[in-house]
């Protein structure tokens, strides 16, 4: 079994589509996503239809985790969630568009209505975190200092420097998502951020965690990219801080 994890979509189905074409998946296999799968990008609603269409009819396992831009929608639709003020300062209004919603005539109540059911099902059910020892795979990161079942959601969801620019205590590498970079950011044996900024312009990663290889589309893109990252991974590889 091989266990791939893909970053940030933020609505941008072509790429993710084009993604999940070009690897090479057994049924065997496990498709970890980290989250925010909606806003910006031109078509939230695709997004998520696309993956309860491969949920329903593919042969993999597939997890999906939470991500902030979700939070924030279950917030502004009136549901538990953080920060729903800035839904629309935030992409939100691309995520209504897709919808069929104008954000200025926007309401909970009409955006509800035209939700399919499934959708929300969909989003609801996210995780906050999944545990595939020796990694951990959330949507922004932890806290460095906190145990696991002492994290607070809103750090899992939320967090950036803190996390970012510290090692950690945990056992785990940890996979997250949510602070775009240009490239993958490795910081081994802590973390490794696979949000490389596809909604600006940048690419779309995935990683396979047990042979390390890095998959990779270009915005507007179709050809997929494989880079092994094996030896670069085990060069980088230095023990945990006590």
């Amino acid at each position: 079994m091989k266990c791939y994890v893909v970053g940030d979509i933020h609505g941008c189905s072509k790429e993710l589509a084009c993604l999940l074409e070009a690897i090479p998946l057994e049924a065997s296999d496990r498709l970890i996503f980290l989250g925010d799968y909606i806003d910006r990008g031109p078509d939230s609603k695709g997004v998520i239809s696309f993956l309860i269409e491969r949920q329903r009819t593919g042969e993999q396992e597939l997890i999906f985790l939470k991500g902030n831009h979700e939070d924030m929608f279950f917030s502004y639709l009136g549901l538990p969630g953080r920060y729903g003020e800035m839904f629309l300062f935030n992409g939100g209004g691309a995520t209504l568009a897709s919808y069929g919603v104008s954000p200025a005539k926007a309401s909970p109540d009409n955006i509800l209505s035209v939700i399919p059911r499934e959708h929300m099902q969909f989003l609801q059910g996210l995780k906050t975190f999944y545990l595939l020892e020796p990694y951990l795979c959330v949507h922004a990161g932890i806290h460095p200092s906190v145990p696991l079942n002492q994290q607070l959601e809103e750090d899992l969801l939320w967090i950036r420097d803190e996390f970012i620019l510290n090692p950690h205590s945990l056992p785990y590498t940890v996979l997250f998502g949510h602070t775009p970079q240009r490239e993958v950011l490795f910081h081994l044996p802590y973390k490794v951020g696979l949000d490389t900024g596809l909604v600006y312009g940048n690419q779309l990663s995935c990683l396979e965690v047990q042979e390390k290889v890095l998959y990779q589309i270009k915005k507007g893109g179709k050809k997929v990219t494989r880079w092994i990252v094996r030896d670069e991974w085990e060069q980088m590889r230095r023990p945990h801080a006590p």
